[in-house]
C-alpha cells in the first residue's frame, strides 16, 4: 500500500488506496478527488527539486514511477491546457462559471534598482509585505553592521574574510554589495526563511531552513542582482503576497520553474566571466576573482557592470 501526501492550492490531502501496481489513470482520479483539479489539465511533480511526471500514458503502473510511500507529490493546474468542456446536454446556465484568465495569482518577480544595495531592497520587500523603499538600505547596513559588531567570535575574520571592525566599516558603505552572510544575518533577524533562487543554476538556497520558522519569502539572484518575488493576480489591485508559509512547497517549485525559465533566456550573469570596470579608475576587469583582486591591491570596490 502506497501511502501519499498530495500538496495543492487548496492544502495537504492524504492519499490511500493506492499501491505500486495501481495505474496511473487511478493516481489521477483520486487527485482529481482530493483537489478538484481535472485530470487532464493535472500538473504532478515529486522529487526535490520538483520535476514533472510524465503521466500521459494512464494504463502504466506507478511502480514504473520514481514515487515510494511517504512521498509527497505536487499537484498544479496547467494553464496552457484547455479545460474539459461540459458533456454535450449541460446548458449554459447549469454549468459552472469560467473564470478569466488571470483570475490565478502568478509568481513573479519586482524588479528594484541596480544600485548595490539590491539585496537591502529586496529584502525590505519580501518581509514589509510588499513595501518598496530604496532608502531602506542605510538602516538595514547598520543593522547589520551592529548585530556583527555585537557577536565578535560568531562573526570573526574566518567568517568575515576581514576583521569584525573592518566588515562593519565596509557593510555601512552604501557602494558595496550585500550576499550569503548578509542574508543569514537577515533571516535571523526578521525569523524567516530566506530563500534564493539562482537563475544560472536552477537552484534553491534556503537560509535559516533549520531555525524552525514559520514564514517564507523569497528573492530571485542572476549571479550579481537581486529581486524580490510576489505572487498577484493579474490585472487585480489586491495586493501582492510576498511572506508565505514554510510549509508551502508549491512556491518553492514555482520559483524554481520562474528561474528555470530566465535561465532559457540567459537572463544570468556568469560571475566568473562577466566584463566590469572599477567606477574609481575605470580599469577594466573580468569577473569577481579579478575584481577581488583589484580591490585588495587598490581599497576600490565601486564596480560597474560593462
Amino acid at each position: 500500500m502506497l501511502r501519499l501526501r498530495c500538496k495543492a492550492k487548496n492544502g495537504t490531502h492524504v492519499m490511500q488506496g493506492l499501491t505500486s501496481l495501481s495505474c496511473v489513470q487511478e493516481l489521477k482520479d483520486k487527485v482529481a478527488e482530493l483537489t478538484g483539479i481535472p485530470c487532464e489539465v493535472q500538473k504532478i511533480m515529486a522529487g526535490y527539486p520538483p520535476s514533472s511526471l510524465d503521466l500521459s500514458n494512464g494504463d502504466v503502473h506507478l511502480q514504473d514511477f520514481p514515487i515510494k510511500s511517504g512521498d509527497t507529490l505536487i499537484v498544479e493546474e496547467e494553464k496552457n491546457k484547455p479545460k474539459p468542456q461540459p458533456p454535450l446536454g449541460v446548458s449554459k446556465s447549469n454549468a459552472s462559471p469560467s473564470l478569466p484568465k488571470d483570475s490565478s495569482p502568478v509568481l513573479a518577480r519586482r524588479v528594484v534598482p541596480a544600485d548595490n544595495s539590491c539585496l537591502f531592497t529586496s529584502v525590505f520587500f519580501v518581509v514589509e509585505g510588499g513595501v518598496y523603499d530604496p532608502s531602506c538600505a542605510p538602516e538595514m547596513r547598520g543593522l547589520i553592521a551592529q548585530i556583527v559588531a555585537s557577536d565578535p567570535s560568531s562573526y570573526s575574520e574566518a567568517v568575515l574574510g576581514k576583521s569584525n571592525q573592518e566588515y562593519c566599516d565596509w557593510i555601512r558603505r552604501d557602494d558595496t554589495w550585500g550576499g550569503a552572510i548578509e542574508v543569514s544575518i537577515l533571516s535571523k533577524f526578521y525569523q524567516c526563511e530566506i530563500c534564493v533562487v539562482d537563475t544560472q543554476t536552477v537552484r534553491v538556497d534556503r537560509f535559516g531552513e533549520d531555525a524552525g520558522f514559520s514564514k517564507r519569502v523569497l528573492l530571485i539572484y542572476n549571479g550579481i542582482h537581486y529581486d524580490p518575488l510576489q505572487r498577484a493576480v493579474p490585472g487585480s489591485d489586491a495586493p501582492a503576497q510576498t511572506i508565505f508559509s514554510t510549509s508551502d512547497d508549491i512556491i518553492l517549485a514555482q520559483a524554481l520553474e520562474l528561474a528555470d525559465e530566465a535561465r532559457r533566456k540567459r537572463q544570468f550573469t556568469d560571475v566568473n566571466r562577466f566584463s566590469l570596470h572599477c567606477m574609481v579608475c575605470q580599469k577594466g576587469l573580468v569577473g569577481q576573482a579579478e575584481a577581488r583582486d583589484h580591490a585588495k591591491e587598490t581599497g576600490h570596490t565601486n564596480f560597474g557592470e560593462v
